[in-house]
């Protein structure tokens, strides 16, 4: 429980992450799925050989890319109620940090589960796989680690709106 007329830094983290998630997904799927063509949702298991297997790709990376959309929306959700509240602790690196944070999670999230344990999908398919399995979730952990120093380095510049009229 916070002190009377202190500022609440929970909305700008929440949407921070959230926002983070979102955009970590849309990365990877933008590039790394329809760009750099690395990989689909279930390359590892339905190669993308046959229009079959291209079709249930494509319909799952439509989901991933579902989901990725609802979480961003949801985390813009939360920024707009946050900019309706006149006690939200503003700070851009508050905010900064919470989103590589969500982006870092994510990497961690989608890394661990998708390449590793149900090994649907690598970030690059073939020999030498893991190496870039591996690299993800580094980049996962730089992004978390980035994203809490930016966050905690927030507490200082937070300052106040008025609430709108």
């Amino acid at each position: 429980m916070s002190e009377p007329g202190a500022l609440d830094r929970r909305p700008i983290l929440s949407s921070g992450l959230l926002l983070g998630v979102g955009m970590g997904g849309f990365v990877d799927g933008i590039v790394f799925h329809q760009i750099l063509q690395l990989h689909n949702m279930l390359s590892a298991v339905r190669p993308p050989t046959t229009v079959v297997n291209l079709e249930i790709n494509m319909f799952w990376d439509g989901l991933f890319h579902a989901f990725t959309w609802i979480t961003t929306a949801l985390g813009l959700a939360l920024l707009w109620r946050a900019g309706l509240r006149s006690d939200v602790a503003w700070s851009t690196r508050t905010w900064l940090g919470a989103m590589a944070m969500g982006w870092g999670l994510f990497n961690l999230v989608e890394g661990l589960v998708d390449h590793h344990l149900l090994g649907v999908h690598h970030v690059v398919e073939g020999p030498g796989h893991l190496t870039w399995d591996i690299a993800f979730l580094g980049a996962g952990v730089a992004l978390l680690i980035l994203g809490l120093g930016l966050a905690r380095s927030g507490r200082g510049d937070a300052t106040a709106r008025p609430a709108p009229s």
